[in-house]
């Protein structure tokens, strides 16, 4: 009877032990809601717009082709890839796509990402630049097209003209021509899925039209 009393004593302290436990424990913060507050915070709320249309472009590819991209693949990926670009961030010879794929796990510390989707997300980061081949999946490949596409066309034109030459070293816009008659065509050359390469030959079309005007109107050049 005492043995059975004791058990019985024993079993309520269980039960009331374990809601008490569970109380206590760390609640995960929102994946998502922290890396937009994280990444608004790292790149300012301009730049950090480079994120945001990597995400767009990526699903709006995906679904001219009829490809089902994972949501929370190519949302962590599209929004953290050039990570390891950032000051703080930044590993000396390094690429930067291997230094954000290796620090991912800091990144989305305390979070609730799904675990299981992490090397997911890090092959995406690893092979988003134009000049590595794209990683075999759906989300690697559409991010590494849109990240390609985001660099031309009349939007990489705007952004390359926002940033230009911050050292004095030589006339922005110079530098600029430059970019876009050398190393433009190197970035156009990088994209892989079918609705990439479409949207590619428009944003090629944008360039060249672009510069083909800047030069009537500057004497091919030398007064820009």
């Amino acid at each position: 009877m005492k043995q059975h009393a004791s058990l019985l004593v024993l079993g309520l302290i269980f039960a009331m032990a374990v809601p008490a436990a569970a109380q206590t424990s760390t609640k995960m913060e929102n994946w998502r809601e922290h890396v937009t507050a994280f990444t608004t915070k790292l790149y300012g709320q301009f730049t950090d717009g480079h994120n945001r249309r990597n995400y767009f472009w990526a699903k709006k590819l995906a679904a001219i082709d009829h490809v089902t991209l994972d949501d929370d693949v190519i949302f962590a990926a599209a929004y953290l890839h050039d990570v390891g670009s950032m000051e703080g961030w930044q590993v000396k010879d390094q690429e930067h796509g291997d230094t954000a794929a290796a620090k991912l796990d800091q990144m989305l510390a305390g979070t609730d990402f799904p675990k299981d989707k992490m090397d997911q997300v890090r092959e995406a980061m690893r092979t988003h630049m134009f000049y590595r081949e794209a990683g075999p999946s759906p989300e690697a490949r559409y991010l590494h097209d849109a990240d390609a596409l985001d660099n031309v066309g009349t939007v990489g034109i705007a952004a390359l003209l926002v940033y230009g030459d911050d050292k004095g070293d030589n006339p922005a816009g110079q530098k600029a021509v430059k970019i876009l008659n050398n190393a433009a065509p190197k970035i156009e050359k990088g994209v892989v899925t079918p609705a990439g390469k479409a949207e590619m030959e428009i944003r090629i079309a944008e360039r060249k039209a672009f510069l083909d005007q800047l030069s009537r109107e500057t004497d091919g050049f030398k007064l820009f």
